[in-house]
């Protein structure tokens, strides 16, 4: 009778438990709706500014703005962007590892590697492994382009102070609610990319001058590529962890049908040897 207890104790606690997951799944789900939204929003813009930023750099030279200038001081700094929270699979376990695994391929590289982290599950996993320069906690609640700006802020008078000579960041980019790509970009200095040349007779008119665009895009380039990674890891955690939930709930399913099977074969066999013991104590008495 202990062990029948005992098992329906579990019953009621697993399915406590896929009520939590199924509540969880649907409050990402919802979520994650508006995010994916706002990550699409963002992404032509940073695109055609990045787009625009590219056609302004091949016409100046690399040194046109600090923010394009190539050191060779040989400091890195690394922006590794996580959740606060977890319950979401592998989301920021494997952003995480990816990160220190980056960190120790390119240790020889450069003369000195550190850690820009935001969020808290990628802190406490590099903290005990690599130099974090910085940690901003707590900024997905209330997260907004002002905040990524004066992210960026930190990151642009950081690079203007050579305290580090490039700087890169890595996130998880959203595809689909079943599928987040680990993505590592450089920020800083900014380079255009390697392509094809502009088209011969193309020619625009810039006002202001090709110049003073760059000083007034450049930083809003890193704003807005600051953005769009927060944007994009923050669908990217609520897909996880609908994904995760829902397989939470699946396996809590399959786990009550188990321990209901195991219930009642113990519940029958209890019965079947109190009934032998009725027969056999009534056997005894006719004897």
């Amino acid at each position: 009778m202990a062990n029948l207890k005992s098992i329906k104790k579990r019953i009621v606690s697993v399915k406590n438990t896929r009520q939590i997951t199924k509540a969880m799944k649907m409050v990402s789900a919802a979520k994650l709706r508006r995010a994916q939204e706002n990550v699409v929003a963002a992404r032509p813009y940073a695109g055609k500014l990045a787009e625009v930023l590219e056609r302004l750099a091949k016409t100046q030279e690399s040194d046109a703005n600090p923010l394009m200038v190539k050191r060779d001081g040989g400091r890195a700094l690394l922006v590794v962007v996580t959740s606060d929270r977890g319950l979401c699979g592998g989301f920021n376990a494997n952003l995480s590892k990816a990160a220190d695994r980056f960190m120790k391929e390119r240790k020889g590289d450069f003369s000195e590697m550190t850690l820009m982290t935001i969020g808290r599950k990628g802190y406490e996993f590099l903290r005990n492994r690599h130099t974090v320069r910085k940690h901003h906690g707590n900024i997905f609640s209330t997260l907004s382009y002002q905040t990524a700006a004066l992210v960026a802020a930190e990151l642009i008078e950081g690079y203007l102070a050579e305290e580090y000579d490039e700087v890169f960041i890595i996130y998880n980019a959203f595809r689909s609610v079943m599928s987040q790509d680990i993505t590592l970009e450089q920020l800083l200095p900014i380079a255009p990319k390697a392509g094809a040349e502009e088209e011969i007779g193309t020619e625009y008119i810039y006002e202001p001058s090709k110049g003073a665009l760059l000083d007034e895009l450049l930083p809003k380039h890193i704003e807005v590529q600051v953005f769009k990674a927060l944007l994009e890891s923050v669908a990217s955690e609520h897909g996880a962890r609908m994904t995760a939930m829902d397989a939470a709930s699946k396996n809590a399913t399959e786990m009550i049908a188990k321990l209901t099977l195991i219930y009642n074969r113990a519940r029958q066999a209890a019965i079947t040897t109190e009934l032998m013991e009725i027969i056999s104590g009534a056997e005894s008495i006719k004897g």
